[in-house]
């Protein structure tokens, strides 16, 4: 007999008894048409535990990738998107050419294989390599391509937001919506890739909030504003998120130390800061003799 019950973290289990047994397995979601989805392909594992006296060797990948995108893992919703496009395309048509796209996907097909291997879903897993080759994009925009974006992209308040980007280093879809962001005088608190994080305010961006009301953008206005402006102005392959490569490029060229400038980028390790921006620093080393 089998029953579907939630615990006090809302999260759903699935108890099974026959001949005298029984079995509980967590289903890892709290909702309950995801977890009525996963009662059938559960049921049928914990059965063969039962009848054979041992767990199932192996889940089949799509089946665990079912169950991975189906846990709980406190994802932001684009996360979630980004997880199941990339498990959906990898079982789908497997591991594309692109070289930054193919590490992204070995990423998620590793974390979904040891998350897998924790849960008891699977034995062992061969990890696999080349998640960490990805191609980092090394446009910056020069002193006169500032200059012209800051005096020419418009409207008006718009322009303000691009300006705040830049003085910020911050990311646009933590700056989009300033009325859910948390204004210190000199500090602000976002959500950022990986959480909350604490976004310096430098001079500069907080002339910019004095004079301007709080924006309200939409990934999509921000993606065709940008878009509009940067062919009217000529600017070739250039994207909205160069303006915070070039704040830390910037930075960096005037000698700040690449720990601090890791800092406001807000990246996880230093380490990611060298893999993003060694390519552009390359080009900075002056003449030498051996």
């Amino acid at each position: 007999m089998a029953s579907l019950y939630t615990r006090d973290n809302g999260v759903y289990y699935l108890s099974i008894s026959f001949q005298g047994k029984r079995i509980i397995r967590s289903l890892g979601t709290r909702s309950k048409s995801i977890a009525m989805e996963l009662i059938p392909d559960i049921e049928r594992e914990i059965y063969f535990e039962l009848l054979q006296g041992r767990k199932k060797k192996e889940t089949p990948f799509k089946q665990l990738a079912k169950l991975y995108l189906a846990a709980n893992h406190n994802w932001k919703p684009s996360t979630f998107e980004i997880n199941n496009r990339m498990l959906n395309n990898y079982m789908n048509r497997g591991f594309p050419e692109n070289k930054t796209t193919r590490a992204m996907m070995i990423r998620v097909v590793n974390s979904c294989n040891n998350w897998g291997l924790k849960q008891g879903y699977i034995e062992k897993f061969k990890k696999l390599e080349g998640g960490s080759n990805f191609e980092a994009r090394t446009r910056i925009l020069t002193d006169k391509e500032l200059e012209l974006v800051f005096e020419n992209v418009r409207p008006y308040h718009f322009n303000q937001f691009v300006q705040f980007a830049y003085y910020t280093g911050a990311r646009s879809g933590e700056i989009r919506r300033l009325s859910r962001v948390k204004l210190f005088s000199d500090y602000m608190i976002v959500e950022g890739k990986s959480g909350r994080r604490a976004v310096k305010i430098a001079s500069q961006a907080r002339k910019i909030l004095d004079q301007n009301p709080e924006w309200n953008y939409s990934k999509d206005y921000v993606i065709k504003a940008w878009s509009r402006n940067r062919r009217r102005l000529g600017l070739k392959d250039a994207r909205m998120h160069d303006l915070r490569r070039t704040f830390g490029y910037n930075l960096i060229k005037q000698g700040r130390p690449i720990y601090e400038v890791s800092k406001l980028l807000g990246h996880s390790s230093v380490t990611t800061t060298e893999k993003h921006y060694a390519p552009l620093m390359a080009t900075e080393i002056e003449e030498f003799i051996l």
